[in-house]
């Protein structure tokens, strides 16, 4: 089976499963069919309980309550399994941030709440952070060692998000947003696949003030432009 960093992200021209899941969120993907939706929930279930290396694709058939060639047919490999519920995960994590962010009233409430939104959700996610903690060989080396596809990706998608801010007048033309998604992305990822002995990750109030504290402020913001 393919590992699952390289589904993620790889250096060859095929786009990532992140670049897929970006495209997706932005354009409105399609739904999955009763089908699609029944073997990615079945697959998302036991790679949870067991995760990916130790799952089969008889195990998921068994959960779906389908055969196993039904499996095959739509999926012609457990790699390519792997790579559309991983898919599927990430074009969530997209579309729930751009939900998130919009309740928040001002940009510094927009930054901190999605900061704390993308930490929430990757931190949470049974799949992704479990994975993190009990398989994080298939995972971290996505975020390090892919020739930086996987945070060019979430890069891009901040990037646009906080161009729109710019372009509405929220942040000052001169500031380079592109630099500041780029550095609150890996600022991000730092804390999520490096254990931190200073900051709770889990503490939502906690990530909300460095977020007010450290982030805003690279858009040219005060600490209290939110309030």
């Amino acid at each position: 089976m393919k590992p699952v960093h390289t589904a993620l992200g790889d250096f060859s021209d095929r786009p990532s499963l992140l670049d897929i899941a970006f495209a997706d969120a932005v354009q409105g993907a399609e739904q999955d069919d009763e089908m699609a939706a029944r073997l990615l929930d079945a697959a998302f279930e036991q790679f949870c309980r067991m995760g990916i290396q130790r799952s089969t694709m008889s195990d998921v058939a068994r959960l779906a309550g389908v055969s196993r060639v039904t499996v095959y047919r739509r999926y012609a490999s457990k790699g390519l399994l792997v790579e559309h519920v991983v898919r599927r995960e990430f074009r969530r994590y997209f579309d729930q941030f751009i939900v998130d962010i919009r309740s928040a009233g001002t940009i510094a409430d927009r930054v901190a709440v999605g900061f704390v939104s993308s930490m929430r959700a990757i931190r949470h996610n049974p799949l992704i952070g479990g994975l993190m903690i009990a398989e994080p060989e298939a995972i971290v080396p996505s975020m390090t060692s892919d020739g930086g596809r996987t945070l060019g990706v979430t890069q891009q998608f901040l990037a646009g998000r906080l161009l729109q801010e710019q372009s509405a007048g929220n942040v000052a033309g001169d500031v380079d947003v592109g630099l500041v998604a780029e550095m609150m992305v890996r600022i991000s990822a730092s804390l999520l696949v490096i254990p931190s002995h200073v900051v709770d990750v889990d503490d939502e109030t906690q990530m909300r003030a460095v977020a007010v504290r450290f982030l805003v402020p690279m858009l040219g913001l005060s600490r209290d432009a939110g309030s």
